[in-house]
Parts: structure tokens; sequence; C-alpha cells
């Protein structure tokens, strides 16, 4: 019934297992990938049918996680799942990725490739097990892929690489980076970083590179053991005549003049010899339907930009190969906003605002591993008119939700610590204009919209992304690239970081993979443009730590734990007395740290003033300005600090023998009181001792002679 095969291999810490055979035995292709105790299902199903309309490879990856994975139940009405998180998104993505590299070119069949997590031991992140899973069931699907790719995460702390380190290492990791690749060379890379230096992340990829090479081979060998037969690829009517000599000198001209264009009439004049070429071709002996001009007149276009680039050593717009595009950046942009900027670098644009709030205002995040908070927030919009197009405008897109959190890992690690800046912060980039990585101008004019607000950020940082054009034995790295150089290159590299270091970089890979050679030099490269790049920012701004005048004003303080009952009172009553009275917000955690906000500078300095005298011990001797709150035969009770009162026995009322405490005092009077002493715990008060005009203590030796 069951034709149970599996690979098992030691893999550092942990035993990494493939097996196939036990369930979703219906899919073309079905693994189950355990590392650790965390377990993810992977299937693989595609069409037997060519789709004629596409020309390029159709694969859906759709990574989701089950709550039951680590004994949860869902929040929420329903409680079941519900629209893919962040996180899954994001890790859709990281897996699309490299597939689409070892596909081949004619392989235009529609294919499925869902991965379910099952088990988590909230250890072993699923993503690296998600990633093995999705290259073992489609090598052994039959569709004709041209190897496996192996993936592995890779950490860095005090000089050593961990590999697939725990999110409990990874919280002091200099780095965390995922890469995969093939036996022979890296196809994507994706990573987070605290601004570490270029030859770090370069040993990292090849210290990675070197450990994924079990996994490929363990996927190789279950290949083996089932003895899957390949998919036959038919190639599509797409006959190939771009290569014609007259085709090429009638719209090589042509097109090298197009691209010397703007974005805008660049595309209209392309659309309009786009139709020319279809008429022509239409119209020819042989009739070509109309898919198939389209088809080959992309390749002329990518043939004709290419070779131009490679033959006359300048880009379609004239750059030079390193050169950085026109930078303008403006800060303060809009006027009610608490910080807001917009970065301009040549035809891609970003409108960044920065808002402040209070810890009220901290993202929840309801995740399998359990529910935290997240108090920085970057939300990256790409409307259609940025290229000039009609779409669909609604809920944020796949690409929106990762180029998004791309720049929020670029940025996040120069933000101030807590206790330094207790504000929740959130970044809205807004595209406007769009010809190349919006992504790493998003990146450039969320740090200046962050300092606008005045946000003490530790360094500054900014993006760059890099393109390469590999034709033969010759390659050319590109720097800041333009949509085009994108689309009809080789790799996307986008690399973020500070003048001290990388924060973040991303690579997606268009060929079979690049050697550590031009990793090596387009990762210099990229740090002589972004170098470029700050310098330009810095002119805007080169540094503001006060906050907007329209954003709430903010500050902590650490109390002891025990205190904090104290501060809260019974049912609340203490800390909502406070907030109603100065008009302010408090928020305290577990630790003691408490947060006091108000849109008022003067309410914020009040509340802390009585959060202090709460939490403030009383000192023998000391003078404090108090509030007769009840009087009695024997004395006054005077609330002198915080919450404390103490008793003012009629004989230290005066230096005078009085009859009634009346006489000298009422509830509701303001006095000065010395703190004496105490008896059974009870705070024992002094009027007498204190001049009631200036709050000076008076000695009880004159007072004495006096008497």
């Amino acid at each position: 019934m069951f034709n149970i095969n599996k690979e098992k291999i030691k893999w550092d810490k942990s035993i990494l297992s493939i097996e196939t055979g036990n369930i979703a035995r219906q899919a073309d292709g079905s693994v189950v990938v355990s590392y650790g105790d965390t377990t993810v299902l992977c299937t693989v199903v595609f069409s037997k049918e060519i789709n004629q309309n596409l020309d390029f490879a159709s694969i859906n990856v759709n990574y989701q996680e089950r709550f039951y994975a680590t004994g949860k139940i869902p929040g929420g009405f329903f409680k079941r799942e519900g629209r893919g998180t962040e996180k899954e998104i994001i890790t859709s993505r990281l897996i699309d990725r490299p597939l689409r590299s070892i596909f081949p070119e004619s392989f235009h069949n529609e294919t499925q490739v869902l991965i379910t997590v099952i088990s988590n031991d909230r250890i072993n992140n699923p993503d690296i097990p998600s990633l093995i899973g999705a290259s073992a069931a489609l090598y052994i699907s039959g569709i004709p892929i041209s190897e496996p790719i192996g993936g592995a995460r890779i950490g860095y702390k005090k000089g050593e690489y961990i590999l697939n380190p725990s999110k409990e290492e990874l919280k002091d990791s200099d780095l965390d980076l995922v890469l995969a690749g093939t036996k022979d060379s890296i196809l994507m890379v994706e990573s987070e970083a605290k601004e570490i230096n270029e030859s770090i992340v370069l040993e990292a990829l090849k210290f990675g590179h070197k450990k994924i090479q079990p996994v490929i081979e363990a996927i190789i060998k279950l290949g083996e053991k089932i003895q899957i037969k390949k998919e036959i690829v038919k190639n599509k009517n797409h006959e190939e005549f771009f290569l014609q000599k007259n085709l090429i000198e009638n719209y090589k001209n042509k097109l090298v003049e197009i691209y010397k264009l703007t974005k805008k009439e660049r595309e209209n004049e392309i659309l309009k010899l786009k139709g020319q070429f279809i008429n022509v071709f239409s119209n020819t002996e042989k009739v070509y339907d109309e898919n198939t001009i389209i088809t080959n007149f992309k390749k002329l276009e990518k043939k004709i930009v290419r070779s131009q680039i490679m033959t006359s050593s300048k880009r379609i717009d004239g750059r030079n190969f390193e050169d950085i595009r026109q930078i303008d950046s403006k800060v303060g942009f809009l006027p009610r906003t608490h910080g807001s900027s917009l970065f301009t670098r040549g035809e891609t644009q970003s409108l960044a605002i920065t808002t402040l709030g209070t810890s009220q205002d901290e993202q929840i995040i309801d995740a399998i591993e359990g529910e935290y908070k997240e108090r920085f927030i970057l939300n990256y919009n790409f409307p259609p008119y940025s290229v000039g197009e009609i779409g669909r405008v609604g809920s944020p897109k796949r690409r929106e939700i990762g180029h998004g959190k791309l720049a929020w890992k670029a940025i996040s690690s120069i933000l101030p610590k807590i206790n330094d800046f207790p504000y929740t912060i959130r970044i809205v980039s807004e595209i406007t204009e769009s010809n190349g990585s919006s992504s790493m101008a998003t990146v450039c004019s969320g740090v200046l919209s962050m300092m606008d607000a005045g946000v003490p950020i530790t360094n500054i940082v900014a993006g760059i992304a890099m393109g390469l054009i590999i034709e033969n034995e010759k390659n050319i790295i590109l720097s800041d690239i333009t949509g085009e150089e994108d689309y009809l290159g080789d790799m996307d590299f986008k690399i973020a970081g500070s003048k001290n270091g990388i924060t973040a970089l991303q690579m997606d890979i268009k060929t079979k993979g690049i050697t550590f050679d031009i990793i090596e030099k387009s990762l210099q490269q990229a740090k002589n443009g972004r170098e470029h790049i700050i310098k330009e920012m810095t002119k805007t701004l080169k540094t503001n730590n006060e906050v907007g005048k329209y954003a709430p004003k903010m500050t902590t303080i650490n109390i002891p734990q025990e205190k904090i009952r104290e501060v809260i009172g019974s049912g609340g009553k203490t800390i909502k007395d406070i907030c109603e009275k100065t008009n302010s917000k408090i928020d305290i955690s577990n630790e003691g740290l408490v947060k006091i906000s108000s849109e008022e500078r003067q309410n914020m300095l009040e509340a802390l003033k009585r959060v202090k005298e709460i939490v403030m011990e009383p000192e023998v001797g000391q003078i404090y300005k108090g509030k007769v709150v009840k009087i009695m035969e024997f004395g006054a009770f005077v609330n002198f600090l915080g919450p404390r009162d103490g008793l003012v026995h009629i004989s230290e009322l005066t230096q005078e023998r009085i009859r009634k405490v009346n006489d000298i005092i009422k509830e509701g009077d303001i006095v000065y009181v010395q703190l004496v002493g105490f008896d059974r715990g009870k705070a024992r008060l002094s009027m007498k001792v204190v001049d009631q005009k200036t709050g000076k203590s008076v000695s009880r030796m004159s007072i004495n002679s006096e008497e």
C-alpha cells in the first residue's frame, strides 16, 4: 500500500529527514521534511497541458502555517487560519525566487507548490525545511528541472559562523542570512545584519554554500531510489525568427534611439514599434500567430539592449556602469505629519511619512510561536500610477509586502533602544514614481523621514540595487539599475547599509548562478554607490534629535518591580487618577519600564513627577511640600510624597503651644513638613522645624532657646 522512501543526514545540531510515499500520494511530488521536531509537508502538482498563452514558467508557491503545529488555537471570531500572514507571504516569496531559475525555459505548464507547517518545535524556523522540501518535491515530481537546490540559514557571532541558528541564537547574532543554491552556484540570498563588513557576508555565503551540499546529495539519492521519469517538454510553436539579419538591422537602430528617451516616452515608442513589428509579420508569406510575434519582439529587444551595453560600454540611459542616477531629497515635505521626506533617484521616487506613537500603538502579531508586539512598522505602497498604468487598488500584494519587509530589515538595526526612545515608529512609503528599485528608495526616504521626525537613529542607511549582464565569458556589473536593466538582465542584487557595513541584502539570479568573484565585486561596487547616496542624503539633513511639535511627548523611567503594584493602585485607581489629572498615557511593563506620554510636554512631566513620588522612598530629615488631608484632635495627617501620608502631631505643628489643631491649619492647606522618623512603619512629620514661608529648615536648637 505504501512505498516509503527516506533520506536522513546529520546536519549540524539536528537530523534532517526527507521522506516520500507516506502522505499526499496523489500529488505529482510529495515529501515530508523534518528538522528537529519541526515538520513540513511539501507537495507539487503540475498541469499536463501546455498553456499556449504563457511565455514563462507559471509557478505558484504557497507556504502556510497551521496553529495546531504548536498546540495553539487561532485567535479571532472564526478560530481558524485566515488570509496569509506577513511571514507566510515573505516565506512563500523566499522559496519561489530560487525555484524559478531551475525550471526549463520552455516549460509552460502551470505548477503549484504547496507547503504546510504541520509541527513546529519553536526552535527551528520552518522556512529552511520548507525550501528544501519544495526542492525535493519538484525533483521527484517528473518536472524536468535542471537540478535540485538546497538552502540554509547562517548566523554570525563573535567571529564564528552558525549553521541554522535557533531563534535564541539569532537574538544576539550579527547576521541572519538565508541562501539557496545548486551544487555549483548561489541562486538566492536574503539577509538582515547589524552593519557588518562585506567580507563577512561573502564568507558567510561560502560557508553556507558548502553546508548545503549534503542536502543536495540527499535529494538526488531520494530521486534515484524512486526512479521518476521526467516529463518530456513539448516546445510551443514559437519559432525564433528574430536572428534574421535584416530584422536586426531594421529594428536595432530604432531601439537604441528609443532607449535614450525617458521611461514614459520610451514605453510609448516601444508600443508603437511593437505594433509595427506585429503588423509586418502578420502579413508575411508564412503566417505567425500574435503570441509568437510578441515573444520574438521581446527576445529581439532583450538581445539588442544587452549587446548594446556589452559593445558600447554605456547603458541604455547613457550612464557608465558604476554611475548613480541624479538624486534629489527633501524633508519636512508635509506640514502636519511627525516627519516626512521625498526621495527621488532618477525616475524612482518615494514619499515617506514617519508617525510616532505610544506603546498602545504597537502591532500585535499572532504567530504560531506565540503572540508578540512590534514597535517598528514599515508599510510599502505601490499604486499603479507610479508606473503610468491603470490598475486595481486593494489590499497589499505579495510584492508590496516583500519590498516593505526588505526595507524594514535595512532600517531596523539603526533604531534607538526603547529606553532611549520609547516611541512606536511607523513608516509608510508611497511609491509615487518607479523605474528601478523602489524598495531601496524606500530605505533612503524612510531614514530621512525618521530623522525629520526626530528619531535618534544610530547611523544613516541607504540602499542600492545592482544588476548583471553575462554574455559568453564576459560579465558587467551595473550600479543602480533601472526597471529594464532588471527585466533584461541576469541579476537583481539589493544591498542596504551604512558607512560601517551592510544591514540588509536580497539577491535573485536569473541565470544558472553566479560565481563568488562576481558577488565580491558586486558588494564592493555597491559599497561605493551606497556611500555616494549617503553623502547626498546628508546634504539634506545631517541630524535632528528634536521630536516634531505634532508628535506626542514621551519619556521613560525604570521602577523596581515591587513598586509596580503601588503605581497601578487597587483596581488601577492610582494610575487612572494620574492619567486623568495630567491628560497622559502610562504603560508599565512586567520588568518595571514605565512609558509616559502626552500631547503636551508639561503634562508628561507632571505625570512623571507623580510616578516618581510614588516609587521614591521617603528620607528622614528631608523636607517635603504636602497637603493636609485630615484633621484629628491629636494632630493632622499630611499627604507629603505620592500616596504617602504622615502624622504631624499637635506638638510638632508650631513653636508655640496651641489648644486646637484647627487654630493652625485646616484640611486642604499646603504646608512644608520634615520627615523626622517612623513609628511602627508610619511616617512622623514636623512643621515647626520648617519655615512655612520659605520651606527651609529651622534648627531645633533655635526653637528650644526661644522656648
